[in-house]
């Protein structure tokens, strides 16, 4: 199987001729009775043995963290993750193993220097609260850093998602030392940290509308990770994980993924309704669980599937008038709708 950029990159490198390419993405796009751009293609396996490895690469990543002790752990598992990239990323442009190896080396990063600091007593003159919180920001920025590195070294399209990632770590463990608050208090401005994260992303899409190159992988990620950003403060603010859920909360809940759903329509991105979709679901289940219905679990399965399924049918139908009703330059800014 060979992805977009794949085309691309032997269109540039005079393999395949531009025409020649062209016509293929039509056959294809004739075939599936959808544009190339609406596929939103984010290649992850190309044979079995992407599996292959990264299952090895997953057992060797693990006991290599088990061997030694935190810090050391973190920093041989980071060490590892990216002697392996250099191999099977770098050379072999493996998909599944290069997003598992980064990962890895991300957390790697930043577990120990997070736990570094903290066996340090680090940064020092501050409440136990603010130590905290200054801690996993100073953690952030350096994880940043080294994502930064990761992706000019490597390029993998998950590697900016993980830097903005640690990003927001650092903002959210700054707010949180200068203000000694918990997590959990600064709920409104974790939203407008995914909101953030979501225009970024919609940065990357602009600039690969027709969606042919890394550029249009790298934004699938960041939506990935702005969702739950945007989602889970919301829900966390309505009271959907206290167990105070009732009809009026319930019925906010499904507004916010239907404006969600709407909002992933004209972006043309589904991910964006994927990443909060636990939340609807559980939403959803602790209602009807709570009108005692024996097969609630059941039922919201029902509801929520074959909904996305008609959604996922009439994708292009319903996109179309949401999308002209733009103004011209956001419309230059999303795929094409059709139809």
């Amino acid at each position: 199987m060979y992805s977009e950029q794949d085309l691309t990159d032997a269109t540039a490198a005079g393999v395949i001729a531009p025409g020649t390419a062209e016509a293929l993405r039509s056959f294809v796009a004739d075939r599936r009775a959808t544009p190339a751009a609406d596929e939103e293609q984010v290649r992850l396996v190309t044979s079995f043995n992407d599996i292959f490895v990264a299952i090895a690469g997953l057992v060797l990543l693990v006991a290599t963290s088990a061997l030694l002790a935190d810090p050391l752990g973190n920093i041989a598992t980071a060490a590892a993750a990216w002697g392996l990239a250099e191999y099977f990323t770098r050379q072999r442009r493996m998909a599944l193993p290069s997003i598992l190896f980064l990962a890895f080396f991300a957390s790697g990063v930043f577990g120990a220097t997070f736990r570094l600091l903290a066996m340090a007593g680090l940064p020092a003159g501050t409440a136990a609260g603010q130590q905290a919180g200054y801690t996993v920001a100073l953690a952030g920025v350096v994880t940043a850093a080294a994502a930064f590195l990761h992706w000019r070294r490597f390029h993998v399209p998950i590697t900016v998602a993980a830097g903005a990632a640690a990003v927001v770590a650092t903002l959210g463990g700054l707010v949180s030392g200068v203000l000694d608050v918990e997590f959990n208090q600064l709920l409104p401005f974790f939203i407008i940290l995914g909101a953030a994260t979501f225009a970024f992303a919609m940065w990357w899409d602009a600039s690969d509308v027709a969606r042919r190159t890394r550029r249009s992988d790298v934004a699938f990620w960041l939506h990935l990770l702005s969702a739950p950003l945007i989602v889970h403060p919301i829900f966390a603010l309505l009271g959907v994980f206290s167990g105070d859920l009732n009809a009026l909360t319930a019925v906010l809940v499904v507004v916010i993924y239907v404006t969600l759903g709407a909002v992933a329509l004209v972006i043309d991105r589904r991910a964006l309704m994927v990443s909060a979709l636990a939340y609807v679901l559980y939403a959803i289940y602790t209602l009807l669980d709570a009108g005692g219905l024996g097969t609630s679990f059941a039922l919201t399965g029902v509801l929520i599937g074959s909904s996305l399924l008609l959604l996922s049918a009439l994708w292009q139908r319903l996109r179309r008038p949401l999308v002209v009703a733009l103004p011209a330059a956001w419309q230059a800014r999303v795929p094409p709708a059709i139809g």
